[in-house]
């Protein structure tokens, strides 16, 4: 039985180490490791306290679900980006973000995302970072 939740559905590493495995248990063995709290990860299977969960660059595994949290985060794709001090592509930049770069996820509106990456916050366009659903809103 799952949660009940939507799937899929993101969330983000709760500790700088988790074990990914092959499957939903401590009999299967660690396919990989990641190593970045805080990292957003898509859960897209449950199976009783374990989430099959991808990341941004499209690996899958199954970890424990107190490895994760509801805390959303997005990471930085492509390229370096702006973030800017609003909602349109012509205002202030804050600050540049490199591809990688994790930030907290603080609102998504319409094609715009506004995130914290070192206490410098801003917006990014939602095609510019992965960790949240086409057209999700987040307040």
């Amino acid at each position: 039985a799952g949660t009940g939740l939507p799937l899929p559905r993101f969330v983000s590493l709760h500790a700088d180490k988790v074990n990914v495995r092959t499957g939903p248990g401590v009999r299967y063995p660690v396919d990989w490791v990641l190593l970045r709290k805080g990292m957003p990860v898509e859960i897209v299977s449950e199976f009783e306290n374990w989430r099959k969960i991808r990341d941004w660059q499209g690996t899958e595994g199954w970890v424990h679900q107190s490895m994760l949290t509801g805390a959303r985060t997005a990471v930085v794709l492509n390229e370096t980006h702006a973030l800017r001090r609003s909602r349109d592509a012509t205002a202030p930049v804050i600050a540049r973000v490199e591809r990688g770069v994790i930030g907290r996820l603080l609102s998504c509106e319409g094609i715009w995302c506004r995130l914290d990456v070192a206490g410098f916050k801003g917006w990014i366009p939602r095609g510019d970072i992965w960790g949240v659903q086409p057209g999700e809103k987040i307040e």
